[in-house]
C-alpha cells in the first residue's frame, strides 16, 4: 500500500501536469486557427469603397489561409453598428472587422455610443489609405486652389461643399481644409458619395472632397477638375495633383483610411496572424491592380503601432470637430 508522501507526491505529479496541459491548450487550438470561416463586419453598404477594399483583401486572405473570409455589411448609424456588432462578438479570431477612420470619429460626433472606441477593440493594422480629391465642375471657370479660396474669401458665405453626412470623413476633411484656410463655406450633407459627385457635375454644388475612386473616371475624361487631394501626400492614381498643403494651405491635411480590427481580447497571436496574412495579400499584384484603380495606398503598421495611431487620431478629430462647431448626434 502506498505511503502518505508517495501519494502526496504522485498528486502533485498529475497536478503540474494538468497545469502544464492547460497552459498549452490555447496554443495548441490556435495552431489550428483558422478552422472554419472568418466573418468580416463592413459597417457600411455593398459597394462602398470600404465594402470594396474588404472584399479584395478577403479573398487573397482566404486563398492564404486556406478558409473562407465572408463579408458581412452592417451598414447604418455612421458605422456605428458594424461597430457594435464587432464590440460584443467573441474574441476567437471568427469575427473582423474593415472600418474607415470613420471610426475614430464618432465618439466625437455621437454623444453616447454603445461601446468603447478604444477599449473595445484591438487594431490589426491599416490596410489602404485613400486620398480625397477635391473636385469642382470645370464650368466654375476655378482652375486651381488658391482660385477656389480667393472665391471664397470675396464672398463669405456664399460658396456650398458636399459631404457624405454630417460627420463623415469627406465632411471632416473639408472642415478642416475651410478652417486651414480660413473661408466660410457652407455644407450641404448627401446619403453617398454617389449622390454628392451628381450634385457638383451639375454645379448645384461647388466643391466636394470624395474618395478617388467614385470620381477617377469624370477627372479623366473631363468633367470634373481635381485642384488638390486632402492627404498628407500625393495620390499615386493622381500623381500630378498637388496636396492641399502644396497647393497654398497648409495645415490643411486628412488623411482617410481604412484597417482591419477585432473585439479587444482577442489573442495576440491570431493578430499577428492576420497581420501578416493581410500584409501578403496587398504584396499580391491583383490587390496592387485594383487598389490602384481605386485610387487607394496600401499602408500597413504593427498591431500596436495602429492601436497607438487610433488613440492619436481620436484626439485630433475630437479637437478638429470641436474647431468645426459641429454638434454631436444624440
Amino acid at each position: 500500500m502506498p505511503s502518505f508522501c508517495t501519494t502526496r507526491r504522485a498528486l502533485a505529479t498529475a497536478a503540474a501536469t494538468a497545469a502544464l496541459l492547460s497552459l498549452s491548450l490555447p496554443t495548441l487550438a490556435q495552431t489550428g486557427y483558422p478552422s472554419k470561416p472568418i466573418r468580416v463586419i463592413v459597417p457600411f453598404a455593398a459597394g462602398s469603397t470600404t465594402d470594396i477594399i474588404a472584399r479584395a483583401i478577403a479573398d487573397k486572405m482566404g486563398q492564404s489561409m486556406g478558409q473562407t473570409l465572408v463579408v458581412d455589411n452592417r451598414g447604418g448609424a455612421s458605422g456605428t453598428i458594424g461597430q457594435q456588432a464587432v464590440a460584443t462578438a467573441a474574441p476567437d479570431g471568427y469575427t473582423v472587422m474593415i472600418h474607415s477612420s470613420s471610426h475614430t470619429v464618432s465618439p466625437s460626433t455621437f454623444a453616447k455610443l454603445p461601446f468603447d472606441t478604444v477599449n473595445d477593440f484591438a487594431g490589426v493594422t491599416p490596410i489602404s489609405s485613400l486620398p480625397n480629391a477635391l473636385v469642382i465642375s470645370p464650368a466654375k471657370g476655378i482652375k486651381t486652389l488658391q482660385e477656389l479660396v480667393a472665391a471664397a474669401r470675396a464672398k463669405p458665405g456664399t460658396i456650398n461643399y458636399a459631404s457624405a453626412g454630417q460627420g463623415s470623413a469627406t465632411h471632416l476633411n473639408a472642415e478642416k481644409f475651410k478652417l486651414a484656410a480660413k473661408i466660410d463655406a457652407t455644407n450641404i450633407p448627401f446619403k453617398g458619395s454617389a449622390e454628392a459627385v451628381t450634385e457638383v457635375l451639375s454645379g448645384r454644388v461647388d466643391y466636394y472632397f470624395s474618395p478617388i475612386a467614385p470620381v477617377i473616371g469624370q477627372i479623366k475624361d473631363g468633367q470634373l477638375r481635381a485642384l488638390a487631394v486632402g492627404s498628407p501626400q500625393r495620390a499615386a492614381a493622381l500623381p500630378d495633383v498637388p496636396t492641399t498643403a502644396e497647393a497654398g494651405v497648409p495645415g490643411s491635411e486628412f488623411n482617410f483610411w481604412i484597417g482591419m480590427m477585432v473585439p479587444a481580447k482577442t489573442p495576440r497571436d491570431i493578430v499577428n496572424r492576420l497581420h501578416d496574412e493581410v500584409a501578403k495579400a496587398l504584396a499580391t499584384p491583383e490587390v496592387k491592380e485594383r487598389f490602384l484603380k481605386l485610387g487607394a495606398d496600401a499602408w500597413t503598421l504593427k498591431p500596436e503601432q495602429f492601436d497607438a495611431y487610433i488613440k492619436d487620431e481620436i484626439k485630433n478629430n475630437a479637437a478638429l470637430v470641436k474647431a468645426a462647431g459641429l454638434s454631436p448626434a444624440q
